[in-house]
């Protein structure tokens, strides 16, 4: 049994999903699918999720969102009519959804409804049996994946009769019944998810490109395909920033062993990029770079000393609504990065404060601009290719505000300015891997 998870890009309009018919008509084994919501079909148009979000937000402030809503609803109504699918039920599912986002049943539910609607009209082209994520996926409040659901899912696809199944990716409920959505790109999670409880022999990722790339394409032209990659080090590059395959989606499958193919739906005769467990052999896989992040430094003598500091700081950032990607640690010293979107200036001001005088802080200081660039392999301890990397950026004046090594066994970092990314990147590819 083969787990297919289809993104955006490869369900945005009726075209795409004749392709996705094609590629499931090709092997027999391809009887599983988790679909995402309609993703771009050009650079001017919007995904149906945000355009989902959007509706949301214009609830929130005492507004009807049927004018955003009715754009969502003729799409869907597009592409089920080039597909040569009845709308009446489809029709009335637009209607509920639409009553039911007005109502004010929150962002999670907004959200999660490109994904329900694309795996009910393509479970009606296919044929296949429409599982909702909902009735079968139980996501935790720290945004795991109860183990309960794993035995559901098995049972429901265990007790069917159909050829084949369609789950819509993304979402599943909490304990309580309510939709939860899964982080951005969380359609990967489903898939994995799905492909643990099956008991898959293969999880094909279906995207728009052909496999996980050494660099981001848009900034090293010539990039070339990662044939093969390790669970480990595909999670350190995406944390780094590569976009191809969501970080979290690797811990399902992880205690099963299950192979994960990244594949191109436009060009499903490409082999892609395939994910396994460890690594066939000692190699550099890529470089990435992640922008947009500031800087939080505090310092307070005998830091460390004080049981507990560090978790009681760290909460007291949660509480602001700030929660650190990236750490650095002295013996007197903590530095955070973050997603520079998590908070305003008068917000950060207002933690600041509370910050020093809580906690009797010698210093507590936030700014902004900065990015971390990963380099990751199998290698990367091994061969003292930091030094080239170091030098490199040297070199082209990229100014290094830290070198983190040996705190990974597959990856290093080095923290440079936001406004350097790009040239840090094609400096440090060409260095490593030209």
């Amino acid at each position: 049994m083969i787990v297919c998870k289809f993104g955006g890009s490869s369900v945005a309009d009726a075209a795409q999903i004749k392709k996705v018919k094609a590629i499931i008509d090709s092997d027999k084994n391809r009887n599983v699918l988790v679909v995402s919501a309609p993703g771009k079909r050009n650079k001017e148009d919007e995904k149906i999720t945000d355009l989902l979000y959007r509706c949301n937000e214009m609830v929130q402030k005492g507004e009807s969102c049927k004018g955003v809503f009715s754009s969502i609803q003729k799409r869907f109504l597009s592409i089920a009519d080039e597909l040569k699918i009845d709308s009446k039920a489809l029709l009335m599912q637009l209607e509920e959804i639409r009553q039911h986002i007005d109502a004010g049943r929150g962002a999670d539910y907004a959200a999660s409804r490109g994904e329900y609607l694309s795996a009910f009209i393509i479970s009606q082209y296919l044929d296949f049996e429409f599982i909702d994520a909902a009735d079968c996926i139980v996501i935790n409040s720290d945004g795991t994946v109860n183990p309960f659901s794993y035995d559901k899912i098995h049972m429901l696809v265990d007790n069917s009769n159909k050829r084949g199944f369609v789950f819509p990716g993304f979402y599943g409920s909490t304990k309580d019944g309510i939709i939860k959505t899964f982080t951005r790109g969380g359609s990967d999670i489903t898939g994995s998810v799905v492909a643990r409880a099956v008991n898959a022999e293969l999880y094909e990722n279906w995207t728009d490109v052909s496999g996980f790339l050494s660099a981001d394409p848009r900034i090293v032209e010539d990039a070339k395909t990662i044939e093969t990659i390790s669970y480990n080090e595909v999670r350190e590059l995406s944390d780094y920033g590569a976009s191809v395959f969501h970080e979290e989606a690797i811990a399902p499958v992880v205690k099963v062993g299950i192979p994960i193919n990244i594949k191109n739906t436009n060009r499903p005769e490409d082999k892609g990029t395939l994910i396994t467990p460890t690594a066939e052999a000692e190699k550099l896989a890529g470089v990435s770079a992640k922008g947009g992040l500031s800087r939080i430094k505090i310092r307070k003598l005998m830091l460390f000393k004080k049981q507990g500091m560090r978790h009681a700081l760290l909460t007291m950032l949660h509480i602001f609504g700030i929660r650190p990607s990236f750490s650095l640690f002295g013996i007197d010293s903590i530095v955070w990065f973050y997603d520079t979107k998590m908070a305003s200036e008068s917000i950060l001001d207002a933690m600041c404060e509370r910050l020093k005088s809580e906690f009797e802080l010698d210093e507590v200081t936030v700014d902004h601009g900065h990015a971390i660039l990963g380099v990751v392999g199998s290698s990367v301890l091994k061969d003292g290719t930091y030094i080239k990397a170091a030098k490199a950026l040297s070199d082209s004046s990229v100014k290094v505000s830290f070198l983190n090594y040996g705190a990974s066994d597959v990856s290093y970092s080095f923290g440079i300015r936001d406004e350097d990314r790009m040239r840090a990147v094609r400096v440090v590819y060409d260095a490593l891997f030209r």
